[in-house]
């Protein structure tokens, strides 16, 4: 079997209600803009600046244009990515680095937009980010296991609800298109009711802090 490229992304992603205090302390969060620009078929074309300067509150009132527009020339690193199809927490994803103001300038021109606070967290064997969300998709948190192979045998920590590795309504271009808010309640119901669910089909699942 050939290796797996570096061209193709492995993870598996898990709904929160909350990132533990004890993870934020002393962690500081990287700030994360992003626009959509081809979001159809589970194929998507994406722009993201990144600031590890701006500390900036999650919640329904920040707005990634309105962010953008303040502290433009505090982001430090923009990017241009094209993404595949997502199947069994494997998608073809393949990044460029571009210009800070081409990218700024790409972003307000259009595209669906997102805004969220990146922190990186160390737990058991894998690094993990966790992601809260900002504006229309507040309060919404997902932490990301990733890995250079399938992520099989994964200790999976207390304040992951549960998983959503293969459900596209929580990809970071569907949550631009159809934003958490206008379907959260619905998703509450649905984890109410038939409570939280982990895939056995990636080995052994353990769970701990």
């Amino acid at each position: 079997m050939s290796e797996p490229t570096n061209d193709f992304q492995y993870e598996r992603r898990f709904f929160c209600h909350t990132l533990p205090a004890e993870y934020r302390r002393n962690n500081p969060p990287e700030l994360i803009i992003q626009s959509y620009y081809v979001h159809s078929g589970n194929y998507a074309l994406r722009v993201r600046l990144t600031s590890d300067s701006i500390n900036l509150g999650m919640d329904c009132d920040t707005y990634p244009i309105d962010v953008l527009h303040e502290y433009r020339d505090e982001f430090s690193h923009a990017y241009v990515t094209v993404k595949g199809p997502a199947s069994l927490g494997t998608r073809y994803e393949k990044e460029m680095e571009i210009d800070i103001h081409i990218a700024s300038e790409l972003v307000k021109r259009g595209g669906d937009t997102i805004i969220k606070n990146r922190y990186p967290v160390w737990i058991a064997e894998d690094g993990w980010n966790v992601d809260v969300f900002g504006a229309t998709n507040a309060p919404l948190i997902i932490a990301e296991a990733a890995r250079r192979t399938p992520v099989t045998n994964l200790t999976i920590p207390t304040f992951c609800l549960t998983e959503i590795t293969d459900q596209p309504r929580f990809n970071n271009e569907s949550l631009a298109a159809q934003p958490f808010s206008r379907w959260a309640g619905e998703f509450e119901a649905e984890l109410s009711e038939h409570g939280p669910s982990f895939q056995q089909m990636f080995g052994t699942n353990k769970r701990g802090d």
